[in-house]
Parts: structure tokens; sequence; C-alpha cells
């Protein structure tokens, strides 16, 4: 009895995805690194749009978080999505996200571990790059955060809290945070339609948003709009206490606890498990050598 026909079916395989986020990585890796670094600066400006999106609208709530503050939570991850949506569709690029592909892409052979490094480190500046960007010229220089506003009150609340957390605790939420992320990618890759991958996307960036968690690209956005803000918030601080944990978390969420295992039990078997295949497993014609 022949497999089941599925090239007609509306959703990729788990074993299809992990091979689509290998590749994926691998293409966007071995970009020029200007094309790369542009993507990046416009999934960072992307993610901080997302997100003054929800501020403006959860911030400004201020009646219903004093009856509700559950539902203002919800709201703002509700809205935060729409930087995620963009930066998958447009074909930007998000470091967070990136943790998942590169690990897949080194543990298949499709890319060296210095190749991976580098990526992670132009898509890692590029965000930084534009979710900066975003809070001086797309936010502050268009009055969206002025002192004394309900919304800037509230991101300011956000700020300081995540600069005031323990080392341990910032990167644990780091960790949850970029599983959600990742697995989010995952189910945008896994749709065929656009409102497939949309509704793929939405719920675990909705939720980890939700939860209070930490992405390090969005904080990028959160931490310096706040500073622009008014709060007292000083550049060592932000990284100290907050950017660094939370950007260890989340390589340790993407590529260890997503991009690791699904590698591992879905990747083809035959596929090298770590780095690229060398000169003795090719034939002389250079192709793969499957005759074992």
């Amino acid at each position: 009895m022949s497999a089941p026909d599925t090239s007609s079916s509306t959703l990729r395989t788990p074993a299809e995805i992990v091979g689509y986020i290998a590749h994926a990585g691998a293409e966007k890796a071995r970009l020029h690194p200007g094309r790369l670094l542009g993507i990046a600066v416009l999934g960072g400006m992307f993610i901080g749009i997302g997100t003054i999106l929800a501020v403006i609208v959860a911030g400004g709530s201020t009646g219903l978080a004093a009856t509700d503050p559950g539902l203002v939570k919800f709201i703002f991850g509700a809205l935060f999505p729409l930087g995620f949506i963009a930066v998958t569709l447009t074909g930007a690029d998000l470091f967070t996200s990136n943790c998942a592909l590169g690990a897949s892409a080194v543990l298949r052979g499709e890319l060296g571990v210095g190749e991976m490094l580098r990526f992670w480190l132009l898509s890692y500046f590029g965000n930084f790059l534009g979710a900066v960007g975003a809070a001086y010229f797309l936010v502050y220089l268009t009055h969206l955060i002025t002192p004394g506003d309900p919304a800037t009150a509230y991101l300011i609340g956000i700020a300081q809290s995540k600069t005031s957390h323990p080392f341990m605790m910032t990167f644990m939420k780091g960790v949850l945070a970029n599983v959600l992320v990742c697995v989010a990618a995952m189910q945008g890759y896994s749709a065929k339609d656009t409102f497939g991958r949309v509704l793929g996307i939405w719920f675990p960036v909705m939720a980890f948003v939700t939860l209070g968690m930490e992405h390090s690209i969005a904080n990028m956005f959160i931490v310096p709009a706040a500073m622009l803000g008014g709060a007292d918030i000083s550049w060592g601080q932000f990284i100290v206490s907050n950017l660094i944990p939370a950007t260890l978390g989340n390589i340790v969420g993407g590529a260890l606890v997503i991009g690791l295992p699904y590698t591992l039990i879905y990747g083809e078997q035959n596929a090298p498990r770590f780095g690229r295949r060398s000169q003795a497993e090719l034939s002389p014609r250079g192709v793969p050598d499957t005759s074992e």
C-alpha cells in the first residue's frame, strides 16, 4: 500500500519543517553581509512598530488596567505579533528565530559553526540598529512617546521591571520567550497559505508577550524608548541587567530547546550530526555517497 500523497496538503509535516528551517538558515547565513544586515535592520524596525502599537493601546487603557489588569496584558500580547508577522511574511530577519534556524542548519550539515556564529552576530547587530532606530526616529521624533502620557508611563514601568530582575530570572524568561518564538516560526513555516501562517505565528507570540517573557530584540526597542521617555535607566544597566541574560536565554531556548531536538528527531537519518559533510563522505563527483 503506497504512502498517502501529501503534496496538496495545506500543512507541511514536522520533517518538512525541519528541512525548511535548516535550508532557510543556511541560505540567510550565506547572504552578502550588507543584505543580511539590511533585512535584520528591517526586522528590528518591525518589532519596534508592533511593540509601540501594543504600548499605545494597552498603556492608554488606564481605566481597564485598574479593574482588569490581566485583560490589559492580553491586549498588549494580542497586538505585539504585528511586528513578528511582518518579519516573517515580508522576508525580514530576526535573531531570535535564527537561533533555531542556524542550529538546525549546522546539525544537518548545511552550515559550519563559524558561519552560524557570524550569521547570528550580523542578525543581532542589525536588529539592534533597527529597534533602537525605530525608538528614536519612528517613536520619539513623532511624539508617540512623550513625558506625562499614560502610554509613556506604562512603557517606563515595563522597562523598569525588565531591568530590575535577577540574572537567572531574566535568563529563564528569555529561554521560554524564544521557545515560543521558535515554535511560532515553525508553525508559520508549517502553513502554505497566508492566513494559516498568520494564525500559526500569532498564538505563541501572543502567549510569550502576555506572560511577560524576555525577548532580546523587543527589549532593544522597549528600554531605549523608555529612556527617551524619561526612564531613569542607563545603557550599562540595560545591557548588564537585561540584554545579556535575555540574549543568552534566547539562544538556549531557540538553539538547544527547539532547534537541537527537532533536528535530531525529524532530521534526515543519513545527515551528519554536526558540521558539514567531510570529503570522505562525498563521492568523487561531489555528491553525497548513499551507497551504504
